[in-house]
Protein backbone atom coordinates (compact mmCIF):
# COMPACT_ATOMS: atom_id res chain seq x y z
CA UNK A 1 0.00 0.00 0.00
CA UNK A 2 1.51 3.37 -0.98
CA UNK A 3 1.64 6.42 1.30
CA UNK A 4 -1.17 8.25 -0.51
CA UNK A 5 -3.53 5.27 -0.15
CA UNK A 6 -2.68 5.06 3.55
CA UNK A 7 -3.48 8.76 3.96
CA UNK A 8 -6.80 8.56 2.11
CA UNK A 9 -7.91 5.54 4.13
CA UNK A 10 -6.70 7.19 7.32
CA UNK A 11 -8.75 10.33 6.64
CA UNK A 12 -11.88 8.43 5.61
CA UNK A 13 -11.87 6.27 8.72
CA UNK A 14 -11.10 9.21 10.99
CA UNK A 15 -14.16 11.02 9.59
CA UNK A 16 -16.38 8.14 10.63
CA UNK A 17 -15.17 8.13 14.24
CA UNK A 18 -17.35 9.65 16.94
CA UNK A 19 -16.88 10.87 20.50
CA UNK A 20 -17.37 7.31 21.71
CA UNK A 21 -14.02 6.17 20.31
CA UNK A 22 -11.82 8.95 21.65
CA UNK A 23 -10.17 6.29 23.81
CA UNK A 24 -8.49 4.99 20.63
CA UNK A 25 -5.85 7.63 21.16
CA UNK A 26 -3.29 6.40 23.67
CA UNK A 27 -0.75 8.14 25.87
CA UNK A 28 2.69 6.95 24.83
CA UNK A 29 5.23 5.68 27.34
CA UNK A 30 3.20 6.72 30.36
CA UNK A 31 5.47 7.28 33.34
CA UNK A 32 8.65 7.23 31.23
CA UNK A 33 8.13 9.40 28.14
CA UNK A 34 4.85 11.08 29.10
CA UNK A 35 5.19 11.85 32.78
CA UNK A 36 3.10 14.86 33.76
CA UNK A 37 5.82 17.26 32.66
CA UNK A 38 5.48 19.05 29.31
CA UNK A 39 6.36 16.48 26.63
CA UNK A 40 5.59 16.83 22.94
CA UNK A 41 6.90 16.68 19.33
CA UNK A 42 7.96 13.02 19.00
CA UNK A 43 10.35 11.93 16.24
CA UNK A 44 11.43 8.31 15.81
CA UNK A 45 14.52 6.92 14.16
CA UNK A 46 13.76 4.93 10.97
CA UNK A 47 14.20 1.68 12.91
CA UNK A 48 11.70 2.85 15.55
CA UNK A 49 13.94 2.07 18.51
CA UNK A 50 15.09 5.62 19.25
CA UNK A 51 12.76 8.48 20.13
CA UNK A 52 13.61 12.16 20.14
CA UNK A 53 11.09 14.49 21.73
CA UNK A 54 10.73 17.77 23.58
CA UNK A 55 10.54 18.44 27.28
CA UNK A 56 9.76 22.02 28.15
CA UNK A 57 8.62 24.56 30.68
CA UNK A 58 4.86 24.85 31.32
CA UNK A 59 4.65 28.16 29.45
CA UNK A 60 6.31 26.60 26.36
CA UNK A 61 9.03 29.23 26.71
CA UNK A 62 11.95 26.78 26.67
CA UNK A 63 12.41 23.28 25.26
CA UNK A 64 15.25 20.80 25.13
CA UNK A 65 15.43 17.82 22.80
CA UNK A 66 15.55 14.57 24.76
CA UNK A 67 16.21 11.02 23.64
CA UNK A 68 15.06 7.59 24.80
CA UNK A 69 16.09 4.14 23.53
CA UNK A 70 14.01 0.99 23.29
CA UNK A 71 15.85 -2.00 24.69
CA UNK A 72 14.35 -5.42 25.39
CA UNK A 73 10.91 -4.00 24.69
CA UNK A 74 11.22 -1.13 27.18
CA UNK A 75 11.98 2.55 26.73
CA UNK A 76 14.91 3.93 28.68
CA UNK A 77 14.73 6.92 30.99
CA UNK A 78 15.13 9.98 28.76
CA UNK A 79 18.22 12.10 28.74
CA UNK A 80 18.97 15.41 27.05
CA UNK A 81 20.35 14.83 23.56
CA UNK A 82 24.07 15.53 23.21
CA UNK A 83 23.54 18.55 20.95
CA UNK A 84 20.80 20.14 23.07
CA UNK A 85 20.29 21.44 26.61
CA UNK A 86 21.58 25.01 26.52
CA UNK A 87 19.39 26.88 24.05
CA UNK A 88 15.75 26.55 23.08
CA UNK A 89 15.77 23.59 20.68
CA UNK A 90 12.66 22.08 19.14
CA UNK A 91 11.04 20.14 16.29
CA UNK A 92 13.42 17.19 15.75
CA UNK A 93 13.22 15.20 12.52
CA UNK A 94 15.39 12.19 11.62
CA UNK A 95 16.10 11.46 7.95
CA UNK A 96 15.23 8.15 6.30
CA UNK A 97 18.80 6.82 6.65
CA UNK A 98 19.00 7.87 10.31
CA UNK A 99 22.23 9.77 9.69
CA UNK A 100 20.98 13.36 9.90
CA UNK A 101 18.74 15.05 12.45
CA UNK A 102 17.13 18.41 11.68
CA UNK A 103 15.79 20.72 14.36
CA UNK A 104 15.08 24.39 15.05
CA UNK A 105 16.84 26.57 17.61
CA UNK A 106 17.39 30.11 18.80
CA UNK A 107 21.10 29.39 19.34
CA UNK A 108 23.58 31.94 17.95
CA UNK A 109 25.02 31.21 14.53
CA UNK A 110 28.55 32.01 15.68
CA UNK A 111 30.04 31.29 19.08
CA UNK A 112 30.04 34.31 21.36
CA UNK A 113 27.08 35.99 19.68
CA UNK A 114 23.81 36.58 21.57
CA UNK A 115 20.85 34.23 21.33
CA UNK A 116 18.84 34.87 18.18
CA UNK A 117 15.41 36.54 18.46
CA UNK A 118 14.01 33.99 15.98
CA UNK A 119 14.30 30.26 15.35
CA UNK A 120 16.39 28.85 12.51
CA UNK A 121 16.74 25.35 11.07
CA UNK A 122 19.87 23.42 12.03
CA UNK A 123 21.10 19.91 11.39
CA UNK A 124 23.48 17.50 13.05
CA UNK A 125 25.09 14.52 11.35
CA UNK A 126 25.89 11.16 12.84
CA UNK A 127 29.56 10.35 13.39
CA UNK A 128 31.39 7.38 14.85
CA UNK A 129 31.20 9.05 18.27
CA UNK A 130 27.59 10.28 18.08
CA UNK A 131 25.89 13.40 16.78
CA UNK A 132 28.28 16.03 15.45
CA UNK A 133 28.39 19.77 16.00
CA UNK A 134 25.12 21.38 14.82
CA UNK A 135 25.27 23.03 11.40
CA UNK A 136 23.24 26.15 10.60
CA UNK A 137 21.39 26.00 7.28
CA UNK A 138 22.22 28.97 5.10
CA UNK A 139 20.03 31.86 3.93
CA UNK A 140 18.56 29.77 1.13
CA UNK A 141 16.43 28.16 3.86
CA UNK A 142 16.64 30.42 6.91
CA UNK A 143 15.32 33.98 7.00
CA UNK A 144 15.23 36.88 9.45
CA UNK A 145 11.93 35.46 10.76
CA UNK A 146 11.37 32.13 12.50
CA UNK A 147 11.43 28.78 10.75
CA UNK A 148 9.61 25.79 12.22
CA UNK A 149 9.34 22.00 12.04
CA UNK A 150 11.53 20.78 9.18
CA UNK A 151 10.48 17.48 7.62
CA UNK A 152 11.86 15.84 4.50
CA UNK A 153 10.44 13.75 1.68
CA UNK A 154 12.41 10.80 0.37
CA UNK A 155 13.57 12.84 -2.65
CA UNK A 156 15.22 15.36 -0.28
CA UNK A 157 12.64 18.13 -0.61
CA UNK A 158 12.50 20.04 2.67
CA UNK A 159 9.15 21.25 4.06
CA UNK A 160 8.90 23.72 6.94
CA UNK A 161 6.88 26.55 8.41
CA UNK A 162 8.07 30.14 8.38
CA UNK A 163 6.95 33.60 9.42
CA UNK A 164 9.03 35.22 6.65
CA UNK A 165 7.87 38.24 4.71
CA UNK A 166 5.82 37.73 1.58
CA UNK A 167 3.59 34.99 2.95
CA UNK A 168 -0.17 34.84 3.09
CA UNK A 169 -0.43 35.09 6.87
CA UNK A 170 1.50 35.24 10.10
CA UNK A 171 3.19 31.93 9.28
CA UNK A 172 2.96 29.74 6.18
CA UNK A 173 4.25 26.39 4.98
CA UNK A 174 7.02 26.27 2.39
CA UNK A 175 9.01 23.71 0.41
CA UNK A 176 12.62 23.96 -0.71
CA UNK A 177 13.26 21.49 -3.51
CA UNK A 178 16.46 19.45 -3.60
CA UNK A 179 17.69 19.66 -7.20
CA UNK A 180 21.14 18.65 -8.46
CA UNK A 181 22.44 18.40 -4.91
CA UNK A 182 21.30 21.87 -3.87
CA UNK A 183 18.29 23.42 -2.22
CA UNK A 184 16.22 25.91 -4.17
CA UNK A 185 14.61 29.06 -2.81
CA UNK A 186 11.56 28.07 -0.74
CA UNK A 187 8.16 28.07 -2.43
CA UNK A 188 4.94 28.95 -0.60
CA UNK A 189 2.53 26.00 -0.85
CA UNK A 190 -0.34 28.26 -1.82
CA UNK A 191 -3.97 28.94 -1.01
CA UNK A 192 -5.04 25.32 -0.56
CA UNK A 193 -2.90 25.14 2.56
CA UNK A 194 -1.88 28.64 3.68
CA UNK A 195 -4.28 31.31 4.96
CA UNK A 196 -4.17 34.69 6.68
CA UNK A 197 -3.78 32.87 10.02
CA UNK A 198 -1.00 30.46 11.07
CA UNK A 199 0.17 27.25 9.42
CA UNK A 200 3.22 25.93 11.21
CA UNK A 201 4.21 22.30 11.28
CA UNK A 202 4.17 20.23 8.08
CA UNK A 203 4.63 16.48 8.17
CA UNK A 204 5.26 15.47 4.56
CA UNK A 205 4.63 11.89 3.43
CA UNK A 206 7.81 10.21 2.17
CA UNK A 207 6.44 10.23 -1.40
CA UNK A 208 4.90 13.73 -1.04
CA UNK A 209 1.39 12.35 -1.58
CA UNK A 210 -0.07 14.05 1.46
CA UNK A 211 0.71 16.69 4.03
CA UNK A 212 -0.50 16.81 7.64
CA UNK A 213 0.10 20.16 9.30
CA UNK A 214 -0.77 22.15 12.39
CA UNK A 215 -2.71 25.39 12.05
CA UNK A 216 -4.29 27.89 14.43
CA UNK A 217 -7.69 29.16 13.28
CA UNK A 218 -8.15 31.79 14.65
CA UNK A 219 -4.65 32.81 15.71
CA UNK A 220 -3.50 31.36 19.02
CA UNK A 221 -1.77 28.18 20.15
CA UNK A 222 -4.84 27.14 22.14
CA UNK A 223 -6.63 26.73 18.80
CA UNK A 224 -3.98 24.47 17.24
CA UNK A 225 -5.38 21.52 15.27
CA UNK A 226 -4.27 19.14 12.53
CA UNK A 227 -5.25 19.51 8.87
CA UNK A 228 -4.56 17.31 5.86
CA UNK A 229 -4.04 18.01 2.17
CA UNK A 230 -3.45 15.53 -0.66
CA UNK A 231 -1.21 16.11 -3.65
CA UNK A 232 -2.88 14.97 -6.85
CA UNK A 233 -1.19 15.49 -10.21
CA UNK A 234 1.14 18.01 -8.62
CA UNK A 235 -1.64 20.08 -7.05
CA UNK A 236 -2.48 20.30 -3.34
CA UNK A 237 -6.13 19.71 -2.42
CA UNK A 238 -7.96 22.13 -0.15
CA UNK A 239 -6.88 21.30 3.38
CA UNK A 240 -9.44 19.67 5.67
CA UNK A 241 -9.43 19.51 9.43
CA UNK A 242 -8.87 16.05 10.87
CA UNK A 243 -11.73 15.04 13.18
CA UNK A 244 -11.70 13.58 16.65
CA UNK A 245 -10.16 11.54 18.13
CA UNK A 246 -7.02 13.12 16.67
CA UNK A 247 -8.12 16.72 17.23
CA UNK A 248 -9.69 17.86 20.46
CA UNK A 249 -10.81 21.16 22.02
CA UNK A 250 -7.23 21.78 23.24
CA UNK A 251 -3.83 22.11 21.56
CA UNK A 252 -2.56 19.40 19.18
CA UNK A 253 0.81 19.77 17.52
CA UNK A 254 4.04 18.08 16.47
CA UNK A 255 2.40 15.30 14.44
CA UNK A 256 4.31 12.65 12.47
CA UNK A 257 3.48 9.29 10.91
CA UNK A 258 5.93 6.52 11.74
CA UNK A 259 8.17 5.32 8.94
CA UNK A 260 6.25 2.04 8.63
CA UNK A 261 2.97 3.93 8.22
CA UNK A 262 1.36 2.18 11.18
CA UNK A 263 0.96 4.99 13.72
CA UNK A 264 0.35 8.72 13.94
CA UNK A 265 2.19 10.30 16.90
CA UNK A 266 1.56 13.81 18.19
CA UNK A 267 1.61 16.08 21.22
CA UNK A 268 -1.55 17.25 22.96
CA UNK A 269 -2.64 19.22 26.00
CA UNK A 270 -5.77 17.11 26.46
CA UNK A 271 -6.39 15.74 29.94
CA UNK A 272 -8.13 12.82 31.57
CA UNK A 273 -9.10 14.70 34.72
CA UNK A 274 -12.80 15.48 34.79
CA UNK A 275 -14.70 18.01 36.86
CA UNK A 276 -15.68 15.22 39.24
CA UNK A 277 -13.12 12.69 40.48
CA UNK A 278 -14.06 9.03 40.99
CA UNK A 279 -14.04 9.64 44.73
CA UNK A 280 -12.61 11.95 47.36
CA UNK A 281 -8.81 11.97 47.25
CA UNK A 282 -6.39 12.89 49.99
CA UNK A 283 -3.37 15.09 49.28
CA UNK A 284 -1.09 12.19 48.38
CA UNK A 285 -3.50 10.77 45.80
CA UNK A 286 -4.41 14.20 44.43
CA UNK A 287 -0.76 15.21 44.13
CA UNK A 288 -0.01 12.02 42.22
CA UNK A 289 -2.87 12.77 39.82
CA UNK A 290 -1.67 16.34 39.32
CA UNK A 291 1.85 15.22 38.47
CA UNK A 292 1.03 12.29 36.19
CA UNK A 293 0.49 11.97 32.45
CA UNK A 294 -2.90 13.16 31.29
CA UNK A 295 -2.92 16.21 33.55
CA UNK A 296 -3.46 18.60 30.63
CA UNK A 297 0.05 20.04 30.60
CA UNK A 298 1.29 18.12 27.57
CA UNK A 299 1.82 14.49 26.65
CA UNK A 300 2.69 12.39 23.62
CA UNK A 301 -0.19 10.45 22.09
CA UNK A 302 -0.55 7.97 19.28
CA UNK A 303 -3.26 6.34 17.23
CA UNK A 304 -3.10 3.39 14.87
CA UNK A 305 -3.39 4.02 11.17
CA UNK A 306 -6.09 1.95 9.48
CA UNK A 307 -5.14 -1.60 8.62
CA UNK A 308 -6.90 -2.48 5.37
CA UNK A 309 -6.26 -5.58 3.29
CA UNK A 310 -6.46 -5.57 -0.53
Amino acid sequence: MDQRTIALLFFAIMQSFSQSVISQTHIFGEGIISTGDYETHPAFSPTGDTLYFLKGFPDAGFFSICVSYKKNGKWSAPRVASFSGMYTDADPFVTRDGKTLYFVSNRPINEGEPVKPDWDIWKTELTASGWGKPIHLDSTINSSASEYFPTMADNGNLYFGSGRKGGKGRADIYVSRFIDGKYTLPENLGDSINTSDNEYEPYIAPDESYLIFMATYPNGLGNADFYISHRVNGTWSKAKKLPEPINSPVTEWGGKVTRDGKFFFFGSNRNKINDVLPGREDMKAFDLRLHSAGNGLGDIYYIEMPAVKF
